[in-house]
């Protein structure tokens, strides 16, 4: 496919993006000196940032990619999630999905920036699973959208309570009857939860750690057998790894690639399995081969990972890397 008509395809899709939202919240400032009430640095104050985090990051880069994005999750009704609410609405994502719910807290991760450097992190969290009536009500929020007309469902788990197993189960028993594909960017708890979903997308790290199996990327046999692994347990229709500096291996019941890592000067990996989800799960919609979806997610990866923070995929960037790569 023509890649310009590519893009213009993406504009028509509608993808639900379910999971963990949080605050990315950021003090900032310049240390000159040692406090003398503990040997810690003083941060002089230059500015504060509040960003989409979590699954808030997927959404953002639907949008940047030209497709409609909707937010699905629990967040506290509190101060952090009216803020929360507001970026994202300002950023082009659609909230609908969203519930709040006066018994939960607003995820937010604080970082303190000195001298361009992490000095500190406060998290700001609850992560027991959501309650029944949580449930009950994200369900209906995602049934309503399936009924209005999406494309696909992304499933951005970060293990902070809202992604349960009965949450898991009853949104992949309405997209089935609804006919929507279904992705999944999965840790370590629900891992063998999203049974039958179209595309399950794990890094190297979470698939040894989700099997509980030891091996070097080298060895290719002891890699496939323990994605055959995966795959009895799943019933998934597609498994695809991103393997960091090894690139990513995608598969089919009919075909397998791996696709090498391009050369990059890395600044920051920190969202790049977002923007990878994101890529793959648009290029799933439009239909296209799995090796096309593997190539164009992992050099989308690839560009954010040249950037500090966790940031979007840019897509006039993204265009003209897919054409470098073409004529290569």
């Amino acid at each position: 496919m023509e890649i310009n008509e590519l893009f213009e395809k993406f504009k028509s899709k509608r993808i639900a993006i379910i999971g963990d939202v949080m605050l990315d919240a950021y003090i900032i400032g310049s240390v000159t000196r040692i406090s003398p009430e503990a040997p810690v640095p003083i941060v002089g104050l230059s500015k504060k940032e509040n960003r989409l985090g979590g699954a808030a990051n997927v959404a953002l880069n639907i949008v940047s990619l030209g497709a409609e994005a909707i937010i699905c999750s629990v967040i506290g009704q509190d101060l952090d999630g009216n803020e929360l609410i507001e970026i994202i609405e300002k950023e082009g994502v659609s909230s609908s999905g969203l519930v709040q719910s006066s018994y939960r807290k607003t995820t937010v991760k604080t970082r303190i920036i000195g001298n361009n450097q992490q000095l500190l992190r406060v998290d700001s969290e609850q992560t027991n699973n959501i309650s029944q009536e949580e449930e009950e009500k994200l369900i209906l929020k995602v049934k309503e959208l399936m009924e209005g007309g999406i494309d696909a469902i992304i499933f951005e788990d970060y293990n902070k309570g809202v992604l349960t197993p009965y949450v898991i189960e009853q949104i992949l028993n309405l997209s089935k009857l609804h006919n929507i594909p279904t992705t999944v960017d999965p840790k370590k708890d629900n891992f063998f939860a999203y049974k039958g979903v179209t595309l399950f997308k794990p890094n190297l790290k979470e698939l040894k750690e989700g099997l509980n199996v030891s091996f070097s990327i080298q060895d290719k046999i002891a890699f496939e057998e323990a994605v055959a692994q995966l795959e009895s347990k799943l019933n998934n229709k597609n498994t695809f790894i991103t393997l960091s500096e090894h690139g990513v291996f995608i598969k089919s019941s009919s075909a397998k690639h791996y696709i090498p890592a391009h050369i990059r000067t890395i600044a920051d990996v920190s969202g790049a399995g977002d923007t990878v989800i994101s890529v793959a799960t648009l290029c799933l919609t439009v239909g296209l081969p799995i090796e096309e979806i593997a190539a164009y997610a992992n050099l989308a990866g690839g560009l954010v990972c040249e950037k500090s923070g966790v940031v979007s995929i840019e897509k006039e960037q993204l265009i003209a890397e897919i054409r470098l790569l073409e004529k290569a």
